[in-house]
């Protein structure tokens, strides 16, 4: 039998393993964690410690080190790239992660060649006491500010006078160093262009409101050639300000998908990214047929592989994998068990106790009694105050996620509200004892 390849997965969780055991000839490779999931996602530890518990652990393994995956964001996202160069892996280089990480950085490099998909914006000291007369002047009410590196929309705010402005700034001061400091760790490790120097993980940037329908192509480049094997559908709950769902594949019409991608690929070439995956998301205005890019993602996400596996018959686990092993990706189309899949995040608005989750039994029961071949990933447990969890924006919380396969929209609906109410999870409300929420 062959030598199995061993390949190192940043923060490798069990769902995640699930999804590379999918992958053509699985049987032939090894998989790995590099890092804890606590490690590379939830403990926000400095970037150098990080990249040396990671050196480390791969110095200490005893085979090959045959390919390295991230399917997180920051700091994983930038722990790739470096240990892939220590390496000789194939993998993009750590400047251009950056470029398209922090967020003013960014929109400086897309304004070079996609300017008129580029909402205006400008960076803000939120430690500086003239940070809001500024930001009325140059920007204007209403715009979003967020971290220049931040996590699952975390210190996200949308801001539409004064008052929010100043309660914003005033929690943003109070959080931003929990992945500041860190980010300003993997910036000291690249030259930074002079317009960008002075801005850092403790800033953040100022934007402009764009409005629309919300998707997101997911591609990859190889050797310079970038290719997008699917667009999806980025659909916002009641509050308009987060997702309750995405669906693939895309309803958009298939110009405005390509323009999407042409985008894509401008943005992609100036940055110099290459050998990696990437997901983008837009805002297409319809009425104005206005597109907006929103932000270049570094890595596959792991999150849209099962979407993928019921549509197309594969995980994107796959393309990931091929080009971590310096190989050039093949991927079906359209040769799985359902013409549309849709992935859910089950939200809860405002603190509450969680009071009941179904059992491991249950949800394994729930999966094999209902169509769709679902698949459930609760984050809670009973006894959690809601408040507690990490990660969070600062509009909702994400207690579950649920992925379905369906034969066209109204199905995935219908589908998805049984599997909630088969998911029966209870809370007790909490009242808040002040107007804000804690961010942290």
């Amino acid at each position: 039998m062959p030598k199995k390849l061993n390949v190192f997965v940043l923060g490798l969780t069990d769902f995640q393993r699930r999804s590379l055991a999918t992958v053509p000839h699985a049987e032939r490779y090894a998989f790995h964690a590099l890092l804890s999931y606590d490690e590379a996602v939830q403990e926000h530890a400095g970037f150098e410690d990080l990249l040396r518990r990671a050196r480390q652990q791969l110095e200490r393994f005893a085979g090959s080190v045959d390919a390295i995956l991230c399917h997180w964001d920051f700091p994983s996202s930038c722990l790739a790239p470096v240990l892939c160069e220590e390496y000789g892996l194939p993998g993009p280089s750590l400047s251009s992660v950056l470029k398209c990480e922090h967020k003013y950085w960014a929109r400086l490099e897309q304004s070079r060649v996609v300017s008129p998909h580029v909402p205006r914006f400008v960076a803000v000291d939120p430690f500086d006491i003239s940070a809001v007369k500024r930001l009325e002047q140059d920007l204007g009410y209403p715009f979003w500010l967020k971290p220049i590196k931040g996590f699952s929309s975390m210190l996200g705010f949308r801001i539409d006078r004064r008052s929010q402005l100043e309660e914003a700034l005033a929690r943003t001061r109070h959080a931003i160093g929990i992945l500041g400091h860190a980010f300003n760790e993997a910036l000291a490790r690249v030259d930074m262009p002079a317009e960008v120097a002075g801005v850092g993980g403790l800033h953040c940037i100022a934007e402009s409101i764009v409005k629309g329908v919300q998707a997101a192509p997911e591609g990859h480049v190889h050797h310079g050639q970038m290719h997008v094997h699917g667009v999806l559908d980025m659909v916002r709950d009641r509050n308009r300000k987060s997702f309750s769902r995405l669906q693939y594949p895309s309803r958009l019409p298939q110009g405005v998908q390509s323009a999407m991608s042409e985008v894509s690929r401008k943005v992609l070439r100036e940055v110099g990214f290459d050998n990696s995956c990437f997901n983008a998301e837009f805002m297409w205005d319809r009425t104005r047929d206005r597109l907006w890019l929103i932000e270049v993602n570094t890595r596959m996400s792991q999150s849209h592989a099962p979407l993928f596996a019921k549509v197309d018959g594969a995980s994107n686990h796959a393309i990931a994998l091929d080009l971590a092993l310096g190989r050039k990706p093949s991927f079906p189309q359209r040769q799985g068990r359902y013409p549309m899949a849709g992935k859910f995040w089950l939200n809860h608005y405002g603190d509450a106790v969680v009071e009941r989750v179904p059992s491991q039994a249950e949800l394994r029961e729930l999966e094999q009694r209902l169509p769709g071949d679902p698949e459930v990933e609760v984050s809670v447990h009973a006894g959690q105050r809601l408040s507690e969890l990490p990660n969070q924006d600062v509009y909702r919380y994400v207690v579950a996620e649920l992925y379905l396969g369906a034969r066209h929209p109204r199905d995935l609906l219908y589908r998805y509200r049984q599997c909630v109410a088969g998911l029966d999870l209870r809370f007790a409300d909490i009242q808040p004892s002040s107007t804000a929420r804690n961010a942290g």
